[in-house]
């Protein structure tokens, strides 16, 4: 049985702690659309260590792990100059996260934020980005560190992450940066 919010959006029904359709306290749902807008591919799957989703890390960074992209043999010739890359940006389907949350309450923060204001896998596209450390190529499998993904995940694409381009070292989340800032006033207070 679902239930409403006060906002008039219908609320999935809450579950378990670490189970992917609980809605936490504050979370709100809507309803998803009849159709979808367009096809994708599944070019390969993401090989972790993580088979629950409390197991794997809360993002990419969190995580020295070597892991296995194993890329469709289909696609092997779009690898060609891709070892010549330290890093790599790898687009991915969280394939068992929610997709109806407009509000969300991540545990690790506990605070009411918008889905689009979040990097949390639940979302109505739940596309997610690492930049990967290319360790090495082997045949159409990419061995890479920093993916923050359960076990055979799929994958979207890959790109050669270009430092030159893609970073921008003086971007800010400024809800994020303010809570940091609470952080550590707090850890210097001790």
């Amino acid at each position: 049985m679902s239930s409403q919010s006060r906002s008039g959006k219908r609320a999935a029904p809450r579950g378990r702690r670490d189970d992917f359709s609980a809605l936490r306290d504050g979370e709100v749902a809507v309803a998803l659309p009849d159709h979808s807008d367009a096809a994708l591919y599944f070019i390969g799957r993401i090989r972790t260590p993580w088979q629950r989703r409390e197991q794997c890390p809360k993002n990419a960074r969190e995580s020295d792990a070597v892991c296995a992209v194993e890329l469709d043999p289909h696609w092997i010739e779009g690898l060609k100059g891709l070892e010549t890359a330290t890093h790599v940006l790898l687009f991915y389907w969280m394939d068992r996260s929610r997709r109806d949350l407009v509000l969300q309450v991540p545990r690790h923060y506990g605070e009411q934020r918008g889905t689009f204001a979040l990097r949390s896998p639940a979302r109505p596209n739940p596309i997610a980005v690492s930049v990967a450390r290319l360790v090495r190529i082997d045949g159409n499998v990419l061995h890479v560190s920093g993916v923050d993904c359960l076990d055979n995940t799929p994958l979207l694409d890959i790109k050669p992450y270009f430092a030159s381009t893609d970073s921008v070292p003086d971007a800010v989340v400024g809800w994020h940066a303010r809570r940091r800032g609470r952080l550590d006033k707090t850890r210097s207070s001790r």
